[in-house]
C-alpha cells in the first residue's frame, strides 16, 4: 500500500507517471513530480499504483562548523520562508520546518567558504512581518557585528524581502559590514530549487567581495544556476510570483554578479558604503505607528482615502508622473473634487501623505501637469523621487518613527541610503536584452 511520501509509478490507460506521492485529495491522486509541480490524477483513471521506494523522513544531523585559520566569520539569522522549507505530507502543503543546524547541514559547501555561525530567531512567512519584527532582526544584525562577525546573511521568505532590505538599510546606523538578505523561490528539498545557490552566492560574496558593506538581496540572475546578483536593499522588487529570477534591480544597475563554481565576483558599480571597524547602532520603527500603502486606480472614491483618518502617514501609488484622481471636468467627475478634498483633511489632520509611482520604473513629477501641481498644493510629498511603492512606505514609516515631524516633507525627498537615484539607468533584466 503506498503512502504519502512513497516514490511511486502510477500507471493510467494514457502514460505512466512518476514522483512523489501527496496526500489524497477526494478523489483525485496527487503526485509531486520531479519538476517540483503537483498533478493531480482522477482515481478513475489510475490502472495500477508501484511503489518505487519507501518514504522515511531523515532527521539531518547537527552540522559543527569547524573554525577554520583565514576564513571570514558570517553569521546565519533565520527568519523562516521558502528558503528554508520542505514538503509536510500530512498536509501536502510546504512549510517552513528546518533549523539552522539543519540549513547546515543540507549546504555543507558553506562551511568552505566561511566559519559559519547560524541560530533561528523566527519561524514564519514574509507576508506576516510587522514593523516589530524589522526592529528584532536588526538588533540581532546589530549583536552579530559586535560579537564579530565579517558579515551577516539573514534568510527570508522571497514575498517581503525587499520590504525588510529597506527597512534594515535605513535603521542600521554606521554599518561596517555586508548585510545580505537571501531567499527562495522553491523550497530547498525541489530539485529546482535555487536556496542552494542564493545562499552559497551569498556568503561568497561576503567573503570575496572586497570592502563592500551595504544591505543588500542576493538571488538567481537567471532561470540557470550559474548566476546570482547582489541586489541594492533600498531599489529592488520582486516582480516574479515564482521564477527563480524574480527579483530586479530598479531604475539602477545591482551591485555585482556573483559565480560561486567558477570563483567569480563581477562588481557592477561603485559607491557602495565600504567596510570598517564601526559602532553599529539601530535605529527603530515605531511599532504601533499606522502607515498605509493605497494605489490609485480609475473609479476611485474620497471614501477610499477617508478610510485612513487617523494614520500616522499614507503613500499613495500614482500614476505616470504620480497622479490621483482629483480633477473635476463633468458631471461624471464630481466625486474626484470629494477625493481631493479628503487627501487635504488627511494632510490638515497631520497625516503624511507620500507619493510614489506604481510604474515602479521612473521618477516622479508633479510640476508637468496641473494635476501634479494641484497635488503639491495638498502637501503631498516625493516630488523629483524614484523610489518603489514599498521602499517609499518603509522610508516614510521610519521617518515618522525617528525624524522631527517638520523635517518629514525634506528628508523624505532626499536621498539618505540610496533609495533615491541621481540619474535613472536604463536597466533591463538579461533575459531581455
Amino acid at each position: 500500500m503506498a503512502k504519502p511520501g512513497d516514490r511511486v509509478k502510477i500507471v493510467t490507460a494514457d502514460e505512466p507517471y512518476e514522483g512523489v506521492l501527496m496526500p489524497d485529495e477526494k478523489d483525485v491522486v496527487v503526485l509531486k513530480l520531479d519538476t517540483g509541480y503537483n498533478i493531480g490524477i482522477a482515481k478513475s483513471r489510475v490502472k495500477d499504483v508501484q511503489v518505487l521506494k519507501d518514504y522515511k523522513e531523515k532527521s539531518a544531523p547537527a552540522a559543527k562548523a569547524e573554525q577554520k585559520k583565514g576564513l571570514p566569520t558570517v553569521a546565519v539569522l533565520h527568519t523562516g520562508g521558502t528558503i528554508a522549507s520542505k514538503v509536510d505530507y500530512e498536509t501536502g502543503g510546504v512549510v517552513a520546518r528546518f533549523n539552522p543546524e539543519e540549513l547546515l547541514a543540507l549546504f555543507p559547501e558553506l562551511k568552505d567558504i566561511a566559519n559559519i555561525r547560524s541560530r533561528h530567531i523566527r519561524n514564519m512567512f514574509s507576508e506576516d512581518m510587522r514593523f516589530a519584527h524589522y526592529n528584532l532582526i536588526a538588533h540581532e544584525v546589530e549583536k552579530e557585528i559586535k560579537d564579530g562577525a565579517d558579515g551577516v546573511i539573514v534568510t527570508h521568505g522571497t514575498d517581503t524581502m525587499h520590504y525588510t532590505s529597506a527597512a534594515l538599510s535605513f535603521m542600521l546606523n554606521n554599518l561596517g559590514v555586508p548585510v545580505i538578505l537571501v531567499g527562495a523561490q522553491r523550497s530547498s528539498d525541489r530539485g529546482s530549487s535555487d536556496a542552494g545557490l542564493n545562499l552559497l552566492s551569498a556568503a561568497h560574496f561576503i567573503a570575496h567581495g572586497k570592502d563592500f558593506a551595504e544591505v543588500a538581496l542576493c538571488m538567481h540572475e537567471g532561470l540557470d544556476d550559474d548566476w546570482c546578483t547582489i541586489l541594492p536593499g533600498t531599489k529592488s522588487r520582486k516582480m516574479h510570483s515564482s521564477r527563480r529570477d524574480a527579483f530586479q534591480a530598479v531604475n539602477v544597475l545591482p551591485w555585482a554578479r556573483v559565480n560561486v563554481r567558477e570563483n567569480k565576483v563581477e562588481l557592477l558599480r561603485t559607491g557602495y558604503r565600504k567596510r570598517a571597524k564601526t559602532s553599529v547602532s539601530v535605529r527603530p520603527f515605531k511599532e504601533q505607528l499606522k502607515v498605509g500603502l493605497l494605489k490609485a486606480h480609475t473609479n476611485m472614491y474620497a471614501s477610499e482615502f477617508e478610510a485612513y483618518k487617523g494614520f500616522d502617514g499614507l503613500v499613495l501609488e500614482g500614476t505616470g508622473l504620480g497622479h490621483l484622481p482629483i480633477n473635476e471636468i463633468d458631471d461624471f467627475t464630481k466625486e474626484h473634487a470629494k477625493i481631493a478634498n479628503a487627501i487635504g483633511q488627511l494632510t490638515k489632520a497631520g497625516t503624511a501623505v507620500a507619493i510614489a509611482t506604481q510604474t515602479v520604473h521612473g521618477r516622479i513629477d508633479l510640476n508637468v501637469y496641473s494635476t501634479g501641481r494641484k497635488m503639491q498644493e495638498l502637501s503631498i510629498i516625493g516630488n523629483d523621487t524614484d523610489m518603489t511603492p514599498e521602499t517609499a512606505f518603509i522610508k516614510l514609516a521610519w521617518l515618522l518613527s525617528n525624524a522631527p515631524k517638520d523635517k518629514v516633507k525634506e528628508m523624505f525627498e532626499t536621498n539618505l541610503v540610496g533609495e533615491i537615484s541621481a540619474r535613472l539607468e536604463k536597466v533591463l533584466p538579461k533575459k531581455f536584452q
